[in-house]
């Protein structure tokens, strides 16, 4: 009875320090209209259920360098605080939380695991032609803009990770990899390019459009978009 008092007890502090960690996280952050890259390792926070607070900066603002530089030596958000320790660029953020905080958002198995982690950073490295020409932008439809031959090909290949990702890793889900995962915080720009452009999509990667576009974490993140006053022009 005793041991197991103790055990408890232990539990419960455990519990308590590492609220108190999560409690510390601030997480600086663009306009969510545009921002992409904020998008990424907040949708991860709130998927995961991580307690942080945010600090969001108008990136079309004189002073927002400057207001940047505060947090992050890369001057660029988002940028990640938890205490002393400054966490900046959106994988590293996302890797600093799997490691650090919740441990199941890679997928277990090595193999998985390894692909999982191959086109995250294939997204966060590639795909240029799609994020120029298709700026993220959550609260307007510009159907069929931008779409040119070499962003096509941008879509063409993003559709095929998917579809290979849910056919050989993710048929017990509706998540790429089944359960949420940082691969689907890395995607998550991409399908709000695609309910923007009105991308047209098979009916696998059309599914899993839906299913991220209905996550209430990621609707709360467009609700805001829709609240924010500033207006950038690309």
């Amino acid at each position: 009875m005793a041991e197991n008092s103790v055990s408890d007890e232990t539990a419960i502090i455990t519990l308590t320090f590492i609220y108190q960690i999560m409690g510390q996280l601030t997480l600086v952050i663009g306009n969510k209209n545009y921002s992409s890259w904020s998008l990424r390792p907040w949708l991860l926070l709130k998927q995961a259920g991580v307690n942080f607070s945010e600090i969001l900066i108008d990136l079309g603002n004189p002073t927002t360098y400057k207001q940047i530089r505060r947090y992050s030596p890369s001057g660029k958000v988002p940028v990640l605080l938890d205490g002393d320790l400054t966490v900046w660029e959106s994988l590293a953020i996302c890797e600093y939380v799997a490691e650090n905080l919740i441990h199941d958002l890679w997928p277990q198995e090595l193999e998985a695991r390894t692909y999982a982690r191959c086109v995250s950073y294939e997204m966060h490295a590639g795909f240029m032609n799609l994020r120029q020409q298709m700026p993220m932008n959550c609260r307007t439809r510009y159907p069929r803009e931008g779409m040119k031959p070499d962003v096509q090909t941008d879509i063409d290949r993003i559709t095929s990770i998917w579809r290979e990702c849910r056919g050989k890793y993710g048929s017990h889900g509706e998540f790429l990899f089944g359960s949420f995962t940082i691969v689907d915080a890395m995607f998550a720009p991409v399908i709000s390019r695609f309910v923007t452009y009105d991308v047209k999509l098979g009916e696998i990667e059309q599914d899993y459009v839906e299913t991220v576009w209905a996550l209430p974490a990621m609707q709360e993140w467009i609700n805001a978009a829709y609240l924010e006053p500033e207006i950038m022009h690309f």
